[in-house]
C-alpha cells in the first residue's frame, strides 16, 4: 500500500474526535444503570405490576439489540458523525420523556434512550478502528473504563438523588451530559456532511481481505457467531446482575441504600479492569487464558450468591471483577477479529444485535422465575448454568484469526438487508493500519 498517498489528518480534528469519543462513552450506561436502584419508587408512583417492572428492566437491553442493526445503515446514509450526534439526541429526549408522570412516556422514553445507546455502542468500535487503528487496545480500554465509571456513578447516585428530589431528579439529571455530548458532536457532523470522504480512496485501496469483506456475509462466518454469542452471554450476565442485584441483596437482609451501593460497587470494581483487559487482550495473540479467568470469577461470584448470600459484599466484588472483565473483552474482540474498519462496523452491528437480544431476555426471565418461585435460588442457578456456554464460545472467539466473510453470500448481513449495501463509515480521521497496543 502506498502510504504516501494518505492525506494527513489535522491534529485538531484528531483531538476533537477523541473528545467526542470520550463524551460519547460516558453516556452509554447512565440512562440504563440509573433506573434499577429506584425501581421500587417507580413501581409505587406508576402502580406497575411485577411483569411491567420486569419489562421496564428488559426494554433497554432489547432496544440495544433491536436498534443495533440500524446503526450501520444510519452511518452509511448520514455519515458516522451525524449518526452519533443523532444517537445522543435520542438519549437526551428519552431521558427527559421518562420524567413525565404517566406510564406510557416512561416506557417510550426508555425505548428512545435505548435506541440512542444502541447506535452509540455499535459505532464506537468502528470509530476507534478507523480513526485510531494503532491504539485499539488503549482507546477501547479508555472507552470501557469511562462506560463503567459513568454507569457506576449513575447507580450510586440514584438513591441519594431520589431522596433529595424524588425519582424525577434521579432520572432527569443524566440528560445534561448527553446534551453536552450531542452539542460536541455537532461540529464533527457538520464537517462530515460538508466534505466528501477524504479517505475513501485509501479505504478502497485496502487489502484483499477488505475487498472480500465488502462482498461477503458475516452470517456465514463461524468466528463472527462465536464473538456474537460470547458478547451476548457476557451482556446477559451484566444486565441481569445490574437489574436485580439490589433486590437480591435486599431479600438477603441488606438495607435498600446498601443494596443500591452494592450494584454501584460492582461497577466501580470493573472500572480499572475496563481499561486493563482491552490493553492486555490487544497485546496477546491468543485471548483464551483471559476468557478462562473471567469465567472462573463468574462461577465463584454467582455460586456465592446462591450458597452464602450473607457475604454479599464479597460476592459483589468478585462479580465486579467478572462482569468488569467480560464485557470489555467481548468489545475488544470486535476490533481484534476484524481486519478492517468496515468489518468492525458490520461485526459490531451483528454481535450487538444478536447479543443484546439474547441478553434482553435475561432480566425478564429472572423476574418471572423469582415471581414464580418466591426466591432467587432457581434464577441464580440458571445463571450459573449459562456460564458453561459462555466459556465454550469465549474460547472459540478468543482463538487467533480474523472474521472471514463468505465471498458470495446466500444470506446477507442485517445491514445489507436493510440498506442493500455494505457500510463504510465516513468523515472521521483515518490512519493506516498499524499494530494494536
Amino acid at each position: 500500500m502506498n502510504t504516501s498517498a494518505t492525506t494527513p489528518v489535522p491534529r485538531a480534528l484528531t483531538a476533537w474526535s477523541l473528545v467526542g469519543l470520550v463524551l460519547l462513552t460516558i453516556n452509554l450506561r447512565a440512562a440504563i444503570t440509573g433506573i434499577s436502584p429506584v425501581l421500587g419508587d417507580l413501581r409505587d408512583a406508576f402502580g406497575l405490576s411485577g411483569v411491567e417492572v420486569g419489562v421496564l428492566t428488559t426494554l433497554p437491553v432489547l432496544c440495544l439489540g433491536v436498534f443495533a442493526s440500524l446503526a450501520p445503515v444510519a452511518a452509511r446514509r448520514l455519515g458516522t458523525e451525524t449518526a452519533i450526534a443523532g444517537s445522543l439526541v435520542l438519549i437526551t429526549a428519552g431521558i427527559l420523556l421518562r420524567v413525565v408522570a404517566a406510564p406510557l412516556p416512561l416506557f417510550v422514553g426508555t425505548v428512545l434512550a435505548g435506541a440512542g445507546i444502541a447506535m452509540g455502542n455499535v459505532l464506537m468500535p468502528a470509530v476507534i478502528k478507523r480513526a485510531f487503528p494503532d491504539r485499539v487496545g488503549s482507546l477501547t480500554g479508555l472507552a470501557m473504563m469511562l462506560m463503567a465509571a459513568s454507569g457506576a456513578v449513575a447507580a450510586g447516585l440514584a438513591v441519594p438523588l431520589n431522596d433529595a428530589g424524588g425519582w424525577r431528579l434521579a432520572l432527569a439529571v443524566w440528560a445534561v451530559p448527553s446534551l453536552v455530548a450531542a452539542l460536541a458532536w455537532g461540529p464533527l457532523a457538520l464537517r462530515g456532511r460538508r466534505s466528501p470522504d477524504r479517505h475513501a480512496a485509501s479505504a478502497s485501496a485496502a487489502s484483499a481481505p477488505a475487498a472480500g469483506a465488502r462482498e461477503g456475509s458475516l452470517l456465514r462466518s463461524p468466528v463472527a457467531w462465536f464473538v456474537a454469542v460470547f458478547m451476548g452471554l457476557a451482556s446477559l450476565m451484566f444486565y441481569v446482575l445490574m437489574s436485580w442485584l439490589p433486590e437480591i441483596m435486599k431479600d438477603a437482609g441488606f438495607a435498600p441504600a446498601t443494596a443500591g451501593m452494592m450494584v454501584s460497587t460492582m461497577m466501580i470494581v470493573g472500572i480499572p479492569l475496563g481499561f486493563a483487559v482491552p490493553v492486555l487482550a490487544a497485546r496477546l495473540r491468543d485471548q483464551r487464558a483471559v476468557v478462562a479467568g473471567v469465567v472462573l470469577t463468574m462461577v465463584v461470584g454467582i455460586g456465592g450468591l446462591i450458597f452464602a448470600p450473607a457475604a454479599g459484599w464479597a460476592w459483589t466484588i468478585v462479580l465486579g471483577i467478572g462482569t468488569g472483565s467480560a464485557f470489555p473483552l467481548a468489545y475488544t474482540l470486535l476490533s481484534l477479529r476484524s481486519p478492517t474498519p468496515s468489518v468492525a462496523a458490520r461485526l459490531s452491528g451483528m454481535a450487538q444485535t444478536g447479543g443484546y437480544l439474547l441478553a434482553g431476555f435475561g432480566p425478564l426471565a429472572m423476574g418471572v422465575l423469582h415471581s414464580a418461585t418466591g426466591g432467587w435460588h432457581v434464577s441464580l442457578t440458571l445463571l450459573l448454568v449459562l456460564v458453561a456456554p459462555e466459556l465454550v464460545f469465549g474460547m472459540l472467539a478468543a482463538r487467533p484469526g480474523f472474521v472471514r466473510p463468505a465471498p458470495r453470500p446466500d444470506v446477507a448481513d442485517v445491514a445489507d438487508v436493510l440498506d442493500g449495501r455494505l457500510v463504510e463509515p465516513k468523515g472521521l480521521p483515518a490512519a493506516e493500519p498499524a499494530r494494536t497496543r
